[in-house]
């Protein structure tokens, strides 16, 4: 048996992220892959913002989009987040399955603009709710039910890429 990272990658149980290196990514990020079930039986999968408020994550779309159009024959979705340009150290990722759930309420877009643009536009807040505050606009609420995975190429010797 090799050492982890260095002769081998094959049994990579111990390079899970840890409870607080997934808070800390994120934390960190603003982007995850949204994979939803698409048309077909073909997965779908698109770049969405997020927030996450309390454990849940919230994202916004349009109406007739794939990944909104999809969310009404099956609400199961993936959310896929790296530190790919956080400026965190190594290589981590967390893949978390959860339930969607569409909002079209008025009360529900207030609220979430509000959070939304805090993190992701703070400087033009009005502007950017705006820009969001369109006649389609939906937002996504993913209540986590489990993490299907999750990687932290720094409990790896070498950082997983053969340097001992």
């Amino acid at each position: 048996m090799g050492r982890l990272g260095v002769d081998d990658l094959e049994a990579m149980q111990g390079a899970r992220l840890a409870r607080g290196g997934q808070a800390e990514l994120l934390d960190a990020q603003t982007e995850c892959t949204f994979v939803f079930a698409g048309e077909h039986g073909w997965p779908g999968g698109v770049v969405m913002s997020y927030v996450e408020v309390e454990g849940t994550f919230w994202l916004t779309a349009v109406e007739g989009r794939a990944h909104t159009k999809a969310l009404a024959r099956d609400p199961r979705v993936t959310l896929v987040v790296s530190n790919a340009g956080t400026g965190l150290e190594g290589r981590r990722m967390l893949a978390i399955r959860g339930v969607a759930t569409v909002h079209r309420d008025a009360e529900t877009k207030r609220w979430f603009f509000e959070r939304f643009t805090a993190r992701h536009q703070p400087d033009a807040r009005e502007a950017f709710t705006r820009v969001l505050d369109s006649p389609n606009r939906v937002v996504f609420e993913v209540r986590p039910v489990a993490v299907a995975a999750s990687h932290d190429s720094r409990r790896i010797e070498g950082n997983g890429r053969g340097a001992g």
